[in-house]
């Protein structure tokens, strides 16, 4: 199988490919067969999402079964273009046929419950199966330059196949064209490197570093974001993805109508259903047929996306999702009081319902785009619960007045909250910022591991760094969109290992409210404190390093272990026992004998530490 070829060739009838496929097997189920499907894109094609798919279904599964199952299910679809009618298989949803594939192969003990059930619950069973936690499978390991390059050379093995393999079994929910977008970078890395081997003053090591980032990246990036994305539709459902989905178009392209902002809020809901449910094709797709409506629909869209429309297919998608919001309407009145002060408001919200709150949603997005879309949703349930209260029988007549002193004490509230995290950010800088979100969400919680509590506290000082030095304007945007990407990994932690009931609350109760409800926890009153054991708290020599990052660490995990002991501890005396450790380091770092010096000094700053901690 040339990959290569395979992959271009995608990239090549892509475009074609959109026009010929109907929009879902649901529709037209003849249409979607498997044969129709092979004919539409052809062996190769077909052949590559084939792997993609079963390396995502089966990532414990090995290279072989994965090409032995893409091989097996191109076979079928092969002889159901030749022949439709001719057997009972072809006639079967696609989901179903590469189901029932898996389920026919041996060894594969970790699918035989899901493969005893009926569909759709035995696609919602394998869906559940897929995890994309580190360490589920080993490391990929960094081939040698010069192997590598020789195999490339030579072709000796299918490189950018196995390449493809290897990121899909580790991103199970990463998206096809994402996969196929980075296995082009991939390949040019190998051609770039390797092209240049002969060269005496060439270091292929060298180059591989420089280049590596560049296919990394995207998988990282969007790996998150469809993994969030699916998450937000499974936990809180199709009506809050649209309305989030609402709030960004509508600030992206103020200047659509809302019919035609509502196709593509309805268009990109739908693409999500597919692509979460692990429809492959169907994801693809429906990505390609929205790109293809918005660059032909420039004209009633946006003035900012015509150079992503210009860019290769693989590209296009991740162009217009970066691209600038398109300038506002130079008539556009700055306020919304039609859906306020007009009399006949309540009539309509009773005959109109989600459609009017809709509107509302698209009006005062596409007139704010200096805020988040989370804080526009939490803007839209303001209204709807205004509506609620004011449009019952016997309510003021200055009711509906009321929300707009409600609304300004949230856009105050939450510009405040970000405004003061900046502040802060800008004044301690990254590592003692860090260190105070450590202290925070230790204490919210504390069930959390060391790693996993500096992750996510590294994740949202970055965010600190990227977003506080932007203009006003795009601060909220920048802050709370990349902080909820942050929140919703801490809520997938939470699903498959509970963290503690504040966590499970802010969770679970409404999406919009996440942010504001995290940033509400206190300390978990339920949690029974580390015991002070012999290996709580350990100094040896490595506290002498002249590595600043690898320093930082082992501070941190024991600033971590330090409140797991005493949540209750006060800045105070947090300053006192840091104060205390740092004399001690500096102490013990001057002497020959280090490690004796922390062996005998360790036990007694123990012993001092717990009279500060119990003043």
């Amino acid at each position: 199988m040339n990959w290569r070829t395979v992959i271009y060739v995608i990239v090549l009838v892509s475009l074609a490919v959109v026009k010929a496929l109907p929009r879902s097997y649901r529709d037209i189920e003849e249409k979607t067969s498997i044969g129709r499907r092979f004919s539409q894109l052809q062996e190769n094609n077909f052949k590559a999402i084939a792997m993609i798919m079963f390396a995502q279904y089966v990532q414990e599964g090995t290279f072989d079964k994965a090409v032995k199952m893409a091989e097996d299910v191109t076979d079928l679809a092969k002889r159901c273009a030749a022949a439709p009618r001719a057997n009972p298989d072809c006639v079967k949803p696609l989901d179903r046929i590469f189901l029932d594939t898996i389920c026919q192969e041996e060894n594969l003990p970790k699918f035989t419950d899901c493969c005893t059930k009926n569909d759709p619950e035995r696609n919602y069973c394998f869906l559940s199966l897929k995890n994309s936690s580190r360490g589920i499978i080993s490391p990929f390991e960094k081939p040698n330059a010069e192997a590598a390059c020789k195999n490339h050379s030579q072709q000796q093995l299918p490189l950018t196949g196995y390449f493809i393999y290897e990121v899909s079994r580790r991103h199970p929910f990463l998206y096809a064209p994402t996969i196929l977008s980075v296995a082009l970078r991939y390949d040019d890395m190998m051609k770039n490197c390797c092209g240049s081997a002969e060269d005496p003053t060439h270091h292929l090591e060298e180059c591989f570093q420089r280049q590596a980032p560049k296919v990394v990246k995207p998988i990282k990036e969007d790996g998150l974001r469809q993994e969030h994305t699916c998450g937000i539709l499974k936990k809180f459902g199709e009506r809050t993805l649209k309305a989030l989905k609402l709030a960004q178009i509508s600030q992206k392209f103020p200047k659509a109508d809302f019919a035609t902002v509502n196709k593509l809020v309805m268009d990109i809901a739908n693409m999500h259903e597919d692509c979460c449910r692990g429809d492959m094709l169907d994801c693809m797709h429906d990505r390609e047929e929205i790109l293809h409506y918005v660059c032909t629909h420039q004209d009633i869209l946006s003035s900012k996306i015509k150079t992503c429309c210009e860019k290769p297919l693989l590209q296009r998608s991740e162009c217009i999702v970066n691209a600038e919001n398109d300038d506002r309407p130079a008539g556009l009145s700055p306020h919304v009081r039609e859906f306020i002060e007009d009399k006949g408001i309540c009539e309509r919200f009773a005959q109109e319902q989600d459609t009017h709150l809709a509107r509302f949603l698209y009006e005062y997005s596409r007139r704010h785009p200096e805020f988040s879309a989370q804080m526009l949703l939490r803007i839209g349930k303001g209204y709807e619960d205004l509506l609620k209260e004011c449009c019952k029988t016997g309510a003021p007549d200055d009711c509906c007045s009321r929300g707009e002193e409600e609304l300004k004490k949230h856009i105050y509230e939450t510009e405040t909250v970000m405004k003061t995290s900046c502040d802060i950010y800008k004044e301690k800088g990254d590592y003692y910022f860090q260190n105070e979100l450590l202290m925070s969400f230790t204490k919210k919680m504390p069930q959390l591991t060391s790693a996993e509590l500096i992750k996510f506290t590294k994740q949202m000082t970055a965010i600190g760094a990227k977003c506080c030095q932007l203009s006003q304007d795009k601060l909220l945007p920048c802050a709370e969109e990349n902080l909820d990407l942050v929140l919703g990994e801490i809520c997938r932690r939470h699903l498959s290992d509970p963290i503690n009931p504040g966590v499970c609350h802010c969770c679970s109760s409404s999406y919009a409210l996440r942010r504001p409800c995290m940033g509400k926890l206190e300390m978990d009153e339920h949690y029974v404190p580390l015991a002070l054991t012999p290996g709580l708290f350990t100094f040896h020599e490595d506290l002498c390093t002249s590595e600043e990052e690898k320093l930082q660490h082992k501070k941190q995990e024991m600033l971590i272990n330090l409140i797991k002991y005493k949540p209750q501890i006060t800045q105070e005396q947090l300053s006192s026992v840091t104060a205390a450790f740092t004399t001690m380091r500096e102490q013990c770092c001057k002497e020959e004998n280090r490690e004796a010096c922390f062996l005998q000094e360790g036990p007694e700053l123990i012993k001092r530490s717990e009279k500060m901690l119990s003043a």
